[in-house]
């Protein structure tokens, strides 16, 4: 306890530095700017601006609410960084969640740390250690990537080497903007996995995605059912509906592509002679069992 009084009374010492406008600090150069640059200083939360530059868009009321419960009995454990804009003007770089939180219960200073950085720096700062350390949603992660490709222009390769991520998941990620915004939305919000997205992503038109992203939901499609959906998608017609090396009749085959969209399977059909058959639907675990088992019921 007696540390945690200690390191809040710097915090202050060094508060009172910044607030001095004969020794205001602008540059690494500046006199006392050691005494700065990689301590914990106490800010007034009202001299904090958001930072334009940040790529969390959504922040849940609830998680927020918690957050703000958390700091009010053990206070801002992770300090918050910031950019210095001018005397006793700061622009947030990371840390918006603990920022919003404290100002929720009416917090008028907050830990932070403060960095000199131009506006290129502060974006990259931003973005990096978002993706790094924030539980942003695929969609988000993606905007940032793209980012820090158009604004920052740095290669996938360069920016698997600042996030620490292979370049096939950066990619991955980046793939996901060709789906349509509904589907993205979807995805922000939680009703479908990035793992859905990813099945989606090789299909080129918007409306065959659309359709699929409605299978999805309504049915409540695992991804690899909705991968064996897409695939069934590209398939030609004819080879979609033609499981056995038996000539199927024309009902048979109308009827195949449906029941095989309505399941989320390519199903297998076999006919004999005398016009009699059998319909095999595949599953993959319990979950496919248990789920295909109420679209059976659904549909009596």
């Amino acid at each position: 306890m007696a540390k945690a009084t200690k390191k809040q009374a710097l915090g202050r010492g060094l508060s009172a530095l910044l607030k001095d406008p004969e020794k205001d600090i602008n540059s690494a150069e500046d006199k006392n700017a050691d005494k700065i640059v990689g301590n914990i200083v106490e800010l007034d939360i009202v001299s904090i601006e958001v930072n334009p530059f940040q790529p969390r868009t959504n922040f849940n009321e609830e998680t927020l609410k918690e957050l703000a419960s958390s700091i009010r009995e053990l206070g801002v454990i992770q300090p918050i960084t910031v950019r210095k804009l001018a005397f006793n003007k700061y622009q947030l770089v990371s840390g918006e969640r603990r920022f919003r939180a404290s100002k929720l219960i009416g917090l008028k200073t907050i830990p932070a740390y403060i960095r000199i950085a131009n506006d290129q720096e502060s974006l990259e700062m931003a973005l990096v250690e978002n993706i790094q350390r924030q539980d942003l949603d695929p969609i988000e992660i993606a905007l940032s990537y793209q980012r820090l490709i158009d604004e920052i222009n740095l290669t996938q390769e360069q920016m698997s080497e600042r996030v620490g991520k292979k370049r096939s998941t950066i990619a991955n990620y980046l793939r996901l903007l060709k789906l349509d915004p509904i589907i993205q939305t979807g995805m922000r919000d939680g009703f479908i996995s990035m793992g859905h997205g990813r099945a989606m992503v090789n299909i080129e038109k918007q409306i065959d995605q659309l359709e699929i992203y409605e299978k999805i939901i309504s049915n409540k499609l695992s991804v690899r059912a909705t991968e064996q959906l897409v695939k069934n998608l590209s398939l030609p017609a004819e080879e979609t509906s033609k499981p056995t090396s038996n000539e199927l009749p024309k009902y048979i085959k109308k009827g195949i592509k449906e029941i095989s969209e309505y399941f989320g399977h390519k199903i297998d059909v076999k006919v004999a002679k005398n016009g009699s058959g059998k319909i095999t639907i595949p599953f993959h675990s319990e979950e496919d069992f248990n789920r295909i088992k109420k679209l059976v019921q659904r549909a009596k």
